[in-house]
């Protein structure tokens, strides 16, 4: 269980990135973060990392306050991230080298991701021959080869178009399914939210602060279909509803 506690965020410059967060994310929970461009959600994502420090207040992962970043932990970047004179296998396996994991076993490792993300035959291949769809494949792949608990997830597929988005997200939730783990995922997409999720937490915007939590009860496991029903156009636009309202109160101070 992942505990933000209090938590806030002023840079050296003065700007409040956070502002008093306070979120319970429960084990094996899909959690999106969702607002304005510059409420603070990749600064939120970076502290439960800790690859950031709070201003104020903690993290607590399974009773444990978060200092540093750790194994139980990994990281997905919308910018893929890769070593680009690297190969997908060695890409993949790199996370595994750092923890001193044996070749021979980091490899089979590697290969059994690799494998998951629907990249087999594309081990011996670069970064720079890999589309951008199957480089975030790479990242994923990487990112569980290590078999963290929590996946953080910083708009992972926000630089792809629709059509491989889609089918990336629909990749994710199928392998969720599979192996079960907490996710903390960040996005501007209210579509993408809800389809993912189990909960949508809703900020505000500069400084964020939570405004909402949305559960979304849609039953698993999730098709394409889902996009379709009432439910879900219900929820998606409820979240915009929550987000155009919090964006003009900001500007007119109301």
């Amino acid at each position: 269980m992942i505990e933000v506690q209090n938590v806030s965020k002023v840079y050296s410059d003065g700007t409040r990135a956070v502002d008093n967060v306070n979120l319970v994310i429960r084990d094996n929970e899909f959690v999106s973060l969702i607002g304005p461009s510059g409420c603070g959600k990749t600064t939120l994502l970076k502290i439960i990392d800790g690859l950031l420090s709070p201003s104020a207040g903690q993290i607590v992962i399974n009773g444990y306050p978060v200092a540093d970043p750790g194994p139980d932990r990994g990281v997905v970047f919308q910018d893929f991230a890769l070593m680009p004179w690297a190969t997908v296998l060695e890409n993949v396996a790199f996370g595994l080298e750092m923890r001193r994991v044996p070749r021979a076993e980091r490899l089979h490792r590697a290969r059994e991701q690799i494998r998951a993300v629907g990249l087999d035959g594309f081990a011996d291949r670069l970064p720079k021959q890999l589309s951008g769809g199957m480089q975030q494949r790479v990242g994923l792949a990487r990112a569980l080869a290590v078999d963290p608990d929590t996946l953080l997830m910083d708009e992972p597929f926000g630089a792809l178009d629709a059509q491989t988005r889609h089918l990336l997200q629909e990749d994710l939730v199928e392998l969720l399914e599979n192996r079960p783990k907490t996710v903390v995922f960040v996005t501007h997409d209210m579509d993408e939210a809800v389809y993912l999720s189990d909960r949508v937490v809703i900020m505000s915007p500069h400084p964020g602060r939570v405004v909402e939590e949305l559960d979304v009860d849609i039953e698993r496991p999730r098709g394409s279909g889902v996009r379709k029903s009432r439910e879900f156009v219900n929820l998606t636009d409820y979240v915009w509803t929550r987000l155009r309202d919090a964006v003009r109160t900001q500007e007119t101070g109301a």
